[in-house]
């Protein structure tokens, strides 16, 4: 067992994080566990904050990873509301934004990843909003309530998960909805033009306008107000409030200037870390949406930006941390509701790495199981309103199975008997 004398630092106060400092108190670790977030919630999840917390459907309270006291219970040191702004390696110390000064025997980076900002004049308006913290979710709550009331116009620049997800809310308010986005059809980087086409169908029955091809190029207001929002292609749309939804980008300032190894951006960027979660530092870790993985089933290196990874890469971290032998190869996963639609995906297959896909089940009636193959290989699946399938979908993956497209396309056909 580590020395009960050693201090564990954990920089970042969110999901990964939080269960990170659970795991070391849970594998017997007995030292001082210290927690840096710059947020002054508690850690929370942040699955929430674009689904059921969004549309009032859950309390605020619903969204924190364990009760307030439970840090106190499990002697776990916070520091919320606080920055480190500096790494010593050389001598195993952070350095907070007030001059504080902790020393470490073990660190872990779960920094995660900040709204990546529109670059066009007006983003200063303030009817324009960001969502990835639990402050931007209570101030869109009530904008997307008054726009409901007032019949008013919603844009939302980008139509990825989050871009989706808050044009779904804006719909239940009663808010109009335009969703911009540069790619032909939404989420095409993630799910390829074949299935992202059922989700420009799913909220044009909810009534969202789509503008593919185009781009925000200007947001116009008065008074400090946003009253339209301008395409490249010279299209305006009304808007009372621009939502930017235009991904996320690793918080990885800090890795840097200590002299970390990162990962470019043009792939996909983050802190490079081993398969335990270590990165080029020996007593240094990542995890969360910040960390970059060579993913042994991929043979590549990713950086996962979903609610699973952060559950169980804080985990793998801290094991990792105390000595245990990890490896961190975990089938990526999330999930998505929108409307009377849920799914999950399992796996990783962007558009260039597959090259067909299957359907199983009525995609016209959103029942359906998609499958991304390349010669054959199940490289990924999302299940659409269809459940207690994702063990079997990611045993396939795992499998590097090659079944019949036939058979996969089959309902009749067990999954569970393609994995033979």
């Amino acid at each position: 067992m580590v020395d009960a004398d050693q201090t564990f630092v954990i920089v970042g106060g969110g999901l990964a994080g939080a269960k990170a400092a659970e795991t070391l108190r849970a594998e017997g670790f007995t030292g001082r566990v210290i927690l840096i977030g710059d947020e002054r919630d508690h850690p929370y999840e942040r699955p929430p904050l674009s689904k059921g917390y969004l549309l009032g459907k859950e309390e605020r309270d619903s969204v924190f990873v364990h009760e307030p006291a439970w840090y106190a219970q499990a002697d776990v040191e916070l520091h919320l509301g606080q920055t480190v702004v500096a790494i010593d390696r050389a001598a195993h110390t952070v350095r907070l934004g007030d001059g504080t000064v902790i020393r470490y025997d073990k660190l872990l980076l779960a920094t995660g990843a900040e709204p990546r900002r529109l670059d066009v004049p007006g983003t200063g308006l303030a009817g324009v909003h960001h969502l990835r913290r639990l402050a931007h979710a209570d101030r869109l709550r009530h904008v997307l309530a008054a726009l409901g009331r007032d019949n008013g116009h919603l844009v939302i620049a980008g139509a990825g998960w989050i871009g989706l997800e808050v044009a779904a809310a804006a719909r239940e308010y009663g808010a109009e909805v335009t969703v911009v986005e540069p790619e032909p059809t939404p989420l095409h980087s993630v799910l390829g033009p074949e299935v992202g086409q059922m989700f420009a169908d799913l909220h044009a029955e909810h009534g969202v306008r789509f503008h593919f091809g185009a781009r925000l190029t200007e947001i116009t207001g008065q008074d400090g107000m946003v009253l339209a929002a301008r395409t490249d292609d010279g299209e305006e749309h009304p808007a009372h409030d621009v939502l930017a939804a235009i991904g996320a980008a690793p918080r990885t300032a800090l890795a840097e200037s200590a002299g970390l190894a990162l990962v470019d951006r043009a792939d996909g960027g983050g802190i490079a870390v081993d398969i335990s979660l270590r990165t080029s530092d020996p007593d240094v870790y990542a995890a969360g949406d910040v960390a970059a993985v060579r993913h042994p089933l991929f043979d590549t290196r990713l950086r996962v930006e979903h609610w699973a990874n952060a559950l169980n890469g804080g985990p793998a971290a801290a094991r990792a941390m105390l000595g245990k032998e990890v490896t961190y190869d975990r089938v990526p996963y999330f999930f998505s509701d929108q409307y009377d639609v849920g799914l999950e995906y399992s796996g990783w297959a962007p558009p260039g790495t597959y090259d067909q896909v299957v359907i199983r089940g009525d995609a016209g009636k959103r029942e359906f199981i998609a499958f991304w193959l390349s010669e054959g290989q199940v490289l990924a699946g999302m299940n659409v309103n269809v459940w207690d399938v994702t063990e079997t979908i990611q045993k396939l993956i795992r499998s590097a199975a090659r079944p019949d497209p036939d058979a996969l396309a089959d309902p009749s056909r067990p999954l569970t008997a393609l994995l033979d």
